[in-house]
């Protein structure tokens, strides 16, 4: 008679990683860790030509774990790096990690047990979001508070729902054959738009607190706000092929930046514009001093959480914009193919 372990389901955990020498032998220790029987896990690390250690950070933690395996990703983007990881894994359920996260020990335990038991397409738990320094505290923060990042459930929900995206995912591998891999055209954004597609195609999307992990923020607002303006840069190419499945709070970020630049512009010529940039400004204070209120996390963060919070909005917001002005010319529908996985 078969041991019970045997008849767990194979998993294939990816990560695409890029200069994460700081993170990485703290990830894969994560990794390393689970509670999921050993024999029934390979772990695949796509680098995209560190050029820190963080290669030989990797081959260092690998030597002696036959289960772990580092390949090259010459496209160096997340995208290019999870797909090629996936291509050369066997697993029956594939789980993404990412180099900036620790995973607890039951990570991968509750991914296989919530699409075993669910009939979810794609399942993910909440980033619970961290940081080391007084920068990162207050990014970490403001992106777990709906003033911050609105709707977006995987920031701060600690309720089991059906939502429109999940932080990093685990997927059966039918369900990568059915969909399709990341899109390597989009250089962030590329979780939200293969989910996207899952959802077009009739899939569903489970939101399960019990799947935890902890996502370190960038250390500084300057890494944060060229992280967020990628993200609003490479939404305008997602909401060119996937318009239907974009929600309102998407499109903020941009209208805010153009009600500020616009109003900040009027004051030169329009003597009432004054008034109204006031009145916005402190409308927004406003807002982000209650938001930063209800968190409860102390005076200092009564200061810096409404700067957190101007600095995602912001760098959102006119990443928007550059993105609506570079892609202008593209068509609406993909480019190319999104890449298959065999079967």
């Amino acid at each position: 008679m078969k041991s019970a372990e045997k008849l767990v389901p194979f998993v294939s955990v990816v990560l695409a990683v890029r200069n994460e020498a700081y993170w990485i032998v703290k990830a894969l220790d994560a990794v390393a860790k689970q509670d999921y029987p050993r024999e029934r896990l390979e772990v695949l690390i796509a680098d995209g030509r560190s050029e820190d250690n963080t290669r030989e950070l990797l081959d260092a933690f690998i030597f002696g774990r036959p289960n772990f395996r580092r390949i090259d990703n010459p496209g160096k983007i997340v995208a290019c790096g999870l797909n090629a990881a996936i291509r050369q894994s066997k697993g029956e359920i594939i789980v993404r990690v990412d180099g900036h996260t620790l995973i607890e020990k039951d990570y991968i335990s509750q991914c296989v047990k919530a699409l075993e038991e669910t009939g979810a397409d794609n399942v993910g738990g909440r980033m619970n979001s961290t940081g080391s320094s007084w920068q990162s505290r207050a990014l970490s923060l403001a992106a777990s508070s709906p003033f911050g990042v609105g709707d977006a459930h995987f920031h701060y929900s600690s309720e089991r729902l059906w939502v429109d995206t999940v932080y990093l995912g685990a997927w059966r591998r039918s369900t990568l054959i059915k969909h399709g891999l990341f899109d390597e055209e989009l250089v962030r954004n590329q979780d939200d738009e293969l989910n996207y597609r899952i959802r077009a195609g009739g899939g569903k999307i489970l939101l399960i607190p019990e799947i935890r992990s902890q996502y370190f923020a960038r250390a500084t607002f300057g890494a944060a706000f060229s992280q967020y303006f990628q993200y609003g840069f490479w939404k305008v190419r997602v909401l060119q092929k996937h318009f239907r499945q974009m929600r309102p709070r998407q499109f903020i970020p941009g209208i805010f930046v153009a009600v500020l630049i616009g109003l900040s512009v009027s004051v030169l010529f329009v003597e009432s514009a004054k008034v109204m940039l006031a009145v916005f400004t402190m409308i927004y204070l406003a807002g982000a001093l209650a938001a930063a209120a209800s968190l409860r996390s102390g005076f200092v963060s009564l200061v810096s959480l409404p700067a957190a919070f101007f600095i995602l909005h912001t760098a959102y917001g006119l990443g928007f914009w550059a993105g609506l002005a570079a892609f202008s010319c593209r068509r609406t529908r993909r480019s190319c193919e999104v890449p298959r996985l065999e079967s």
